[in-house]
């Protein structure tokens, strides 16, 4: 049974929202190195949270898949396991 990865989200680009398609999540701030520690995000019922680290402003988008964002860029793709 394959185990459920939390998605990775970061703001390389310095956009001022990014929209994922996840409540919970982990921001990492920027790609490493220059990422800030990660940390899991859960929005609860609401539709948006800001990462108290980095002060993006995620929004949840009921379109997009759970690992996706918009923009696409803001994805931290996941090491193969």
């Amino acid at each position: 049974m394959a185990e459920a990865v939390v998605p990775h989200f970061h703001n390389g680009p310095g956009v001022p929202v990014i929209e994922i398609g996840a409540r919970e999540f982990m921001c990492v701030g920027a790609p490493p190195p220059v990422d800030h520690p990660h940390v899991f995000l859960d929005m609860g019922n609401d539709d948006e949270i800001i990462c108290p680290y980095c002060s993006t402003l995620y929004r949840f988008s009921s379109s997009l898949r759970a690992r996706a964002a918009n923009p696409s860029e803001c994805v931290l793709p996941m090491p193969a396991a």
